[in-house]
């Protein structure tokens, strides 16, 4: 029987991929991909998917840039390989940090890595809660932007008590927790946060009344967890009772586990776009919800032309 369909992974959540690969009732494609001596990445695709949809299942986490080559190497072996469409599914999309000039003579990486996607072959883009909304713009070739906020609200609704708020770390998230606040019923509050320099901030003030309420705490991503506890530690200050947050992207660099544990976050509810480290899931401060439901649904809907966004109305 002719396979119209075929979900590849890279090495950096083959788990993920193996959940959407089952979602979908379609066996893992068989792509071999290893380096090197000095560290080239090298792929073998080992079936036939000429004229075949394919989905390539890799966020770029760390190591970033390991992981983004494959990706690359993957697509390029694909596109060799005649394959019908090749979508580049990038539940983390690393680098959207880096979205524009912040000073003079920096780069705008999130775009090269955009120029690098459609050079290699990717023929559409899938990406869940993107650091900046924008970077949809940097592509030429159609961007689907999943919001893992289905996922999350689910499990907030009955954990948070009436009156709760939703707080967003600083202004460039009010967006995003106005979103949530809307569809849980609760205040909207703001942090005003100052940046010194990169992985580094300071909570400066609160806009919102969150004294004797359930706080929760709305971002995109945590990495070193610097804004997050500092975040907690001012609401609680201001009179919040618990403090809860949820962030799409766990990536949990350097000293983020540490910080976490010793802050007074009660709990930390992430996702499984990226592999989140053995010491956070061992810890009674995280958890972990899939997101292999929603990315599954999405590419289903992609091969068949249906509607995309009216899973997030």
């Amino acid at each position: 029987m002719f396979k119209s369909i075929c979900i590849f992974s890279g090495h950096a959540n083959a788990p993920l991929a193996e959940q959407i690969a089952s979602y979908l009732e379609v066996p893992l494609g068989r792509c071999k991909i290893s380096t090197f001596s000095d560290g080239e990445v090298f792929a073998e695709v080992r079936e036939n998917v000429r004229g075949v949809d394919c989905y390539v299942v890799q966020p770029t986490c760390a190591p970033v840039n390991d992981h983004l080559m494959q990706l690359l190497v993957v697509i390029d072996t694909l596109k060799r390989a005649s394959a019908g469409s090749i979508t580049a599914v990038m539940p983390y999309y690393g680098y959207a940090r880096q979205d524009r000039k912040i000073a003079p003579r920096t780069p705008i990486t999130a775009k090269l890595v955009a120029d690098l996607l459609q050079a290699a072959g990717a023929s559409r883009v899938v990406a869940m809660d993107l650091h900046a909304g924008q970077i949809q713009g940097f592509f030429n070739i159609p961007f689907d932007h999943l919001y893992a906020m289905p996922v999350f609200l689910n499990y907030l609704q009955p954990k948070l008590s009436p009156g709760s708020v939703c707080v967003s770390p600083d202004a460039g998230g009010v967006e995003r927790a106005r979103a949530y606040a809307k569809r849980l019923g609760s205040e909207l509050a703001i942090i005003d946060k100052r940046r010194q320099a990169a992985n580094v901030s300071e909570v400066m003030n609160i806009v919102g009344a969150v004294e004797g309420r359930d706080c929760v705490i709305i971002d995109d991503m945590v990495d070193t967890a610097g804004t997050l506890t500092n975040a907690a530690q001012a609401l609680v200050e201001r009179g919040a009772s618990r403090v809860f947050a949820a962030a799409t992207h766990p990536v949990l660099s350097g000293p983020a586990v540490d910080r976490i544990e010793s802050s007074i976050l009660e709990e930390v509810v992430v996702t499984d776009t990226v592999p989140i480290p053995a010491r956070a899931r061992e810890s009674g401060k995280f958890k972990v919800l899939s997101v292999s439901r929603l990315l599954g649904e999405a590419i289903k809907r992609i091969h068949n032309s249906d509607s995309v966004s009216s899973l997030f109305v």
